[in-house]
């Protein structure tokens, strides 16, 4: 079995910068951690490899500093990392990263052999957008799940538990296949010592606008077709009132008094 799972690389919320001039993230310099949903998608990576003998290659599109991204994931489960950066990359938005990453499967299939399945986050934390997962499997023409809990394969076929607004569903699909992650019922697994040194210890290759062979006027700001009018850190809330009343009828009371005293019962 052969698992690619893609990741990126994000600002910790806590500490985000934002260009006024392009209105993208500045991401160099800035804390950063693994996209939380993305590192769903490893760990149901990892938890097929642990039944059946599995390869799983992780790719990150980023700066240089994702190299880190890459190899947190080499040390709880992955056994190969590439990363994707060139300075034409730069900006992209949903529809142009898509695209960079179906011609960077392809470049790394010619190392590592065809994947039979396509693991990614169902969004990132970032952005929220969810559509990379999709528009990927699109770009592969791949028949994609998304929102897993679980991932089954069985003689050739993935089947998958899918989270909804409803409910839960059970979809099965022909592999190669993209499959997007949700927050399952179990947590990622941490590194032991002995993985991170090693990982720590690991050289990444790094794939190139050219060695993906991916037309240039289709990435970065030029191939977004997408344009941020205006990005923000919302303000912190402040103020409030805090009721604890003896009981829970008093502190009823105090509440619709409140309430009836500001005009808004």
């Amino acid at each position: 079995m052969n698992i690619l799972v893609c990741v990126k690389q994000v600002p910790d919320t806590t500490e985000i910068k934002i260009n006024p001039e392009t209105n993208t993230l500045i991401r160099e310099g800035v804390p950063s951690i693994v996209n939380t949903f993305d590192g769903f998608a490893l760990e149901m990576g990892v938890r097929i490899k642990d039944k059946q003998e599995t390869k799983i290659v992780v790719i990150s599109m980023g700066p240089a500093q994702a190299a880190n991204a890459l190899k947190e994931c080499l040390s709880v489960g992955a056994d190969k990392a590439y990363l994707i950066s060139d300075r034409a990359f730069g900006g992209s938005d949903t529809l142009a990263t898509s695209y960079i990453l179906s011609r960077a499967v392809k470049a790394v299939e010619e190392k590592e052999g065809p994947f039979d399945l396509i693991l990614c986050g169902k969004q990132a934390i970032d952005g929220d957008t969810a559509q990379v997962g999709p528009e990927l499997a699109e770009h592969l023409n791949y028949p994609q799940i998304t929102c897993a809990t679980d991932i089954f394969v069985e003689e050739g076929k993935v089947k998958v538990n899918r989270e909804t607004e409803n409910g839960k569903e059970i979809w099965e699909t022909a592999l190669p296949a993209v499959i997007t992650v949700t927050k399952p019922a179990f947590d990622p697994r941490y590194p032991s010592i002995k993985s991170k040194i090693a990982a720590n210890r690991a050289v990444i290759p790094v794939l190139t606008v050219n060695e993906v062979t991916a037309e240039p006027e289709r990435c970065g700001l030029k191939g977004s077709p997408t344009k941020v009018k205006k990005i923000f850190v919302p303000p912190r809330k402040t103020g409030g009132t805090m009721i604890s009343e003896e009981t829970a009828q008093e502190s009823a009371a105090k509440l619709a008094t409140l309430l009836s005293d500001a005009g808004l019962v």
